[in-house]
């Protein structure tokens, strides 16, 4: 199989189900930020981390690409002429948002109080954390505006936003674990 197919040459490609959109759709904006994101989250799996966290990281990159799936596919498209879905996945459930949740509980009963804001950093791993977590928020705020403009499975834009909760909470986990700095961002006076 070609990896080049030559059919995007004039800045458009084809979501599920063959609609040709513009390369800058909104729609191929929000799948192309989620897959970023995915490549992020290969990154922080290559870090010195847990069994367990590497273990939850590849289950996130798996619903990731479900997400993507979601986001590529044509709302008039979503159903085949026999009345079955376009895409023959899981979809994202309510036990896949619970999934963080839960790990997100754990981690905090180990961490300490949070009274400001942190700065990104401390080390490698921790900033690729934050890095993640900035990417998931955009790719909530872009997958937002489209489910203004065409509505999909709203557990996408939950799972979105928990996920970047967890993101947070990793990086300040990832900061005890490699005993790194945490530096509260407190303003200066004027």
């Amino acid at each position: 199989m070609k990896i080049y197919t030559k059919t995007g040459d004039k800045g458009t490609t084809s979501l599920f189900g063959g609609t040709r959109v513009p390369k800058h759709h909104i729609r191929i904006e929000s799948y192309g930020t989620v897959d970023e994101l995915n490549s992020y989250i290969g990154l922080l799996r290559d870090q010195d981390t847990d069994k367990s966290t590497r273990e939850l990281l590849v289950e996130i990159q798996d619903r990731l690409f479900t997400i993507g799936a979601v986001l590529a596919t044509d709302p008039e498209k979503e159903k085949l002429k026999n009345g079955k879905d376009r895409l023959d996945i899981p979809k994202i459930s309510n036990e896949d948002v619970e999934k963080l949740e839960k790990a997100m509980d754990k981690m905090n009963e180990e961490l300490p109080e949070m009274t400001h804001f942190i700065l990104p950093g401390g080390h490698q791993s921790v900033s690729f954390c934050h890095i993640a977590r900035c990417v998931c928020r955009r790719a909530e705020r872009l997958s937002s505006a489209l489910y203004d403009i065409e509505a999909f499975d709203d557990r996408v834009l939950i799972y979105l936003n928990r996920l970047s909760d967890y993101l947070f909470v990793l990086a300040r986990m990832l900061s005890k674990q490699l005993q790194a700095e945490e530096i509260q961002w407190i303003p200066k006076k004027s």
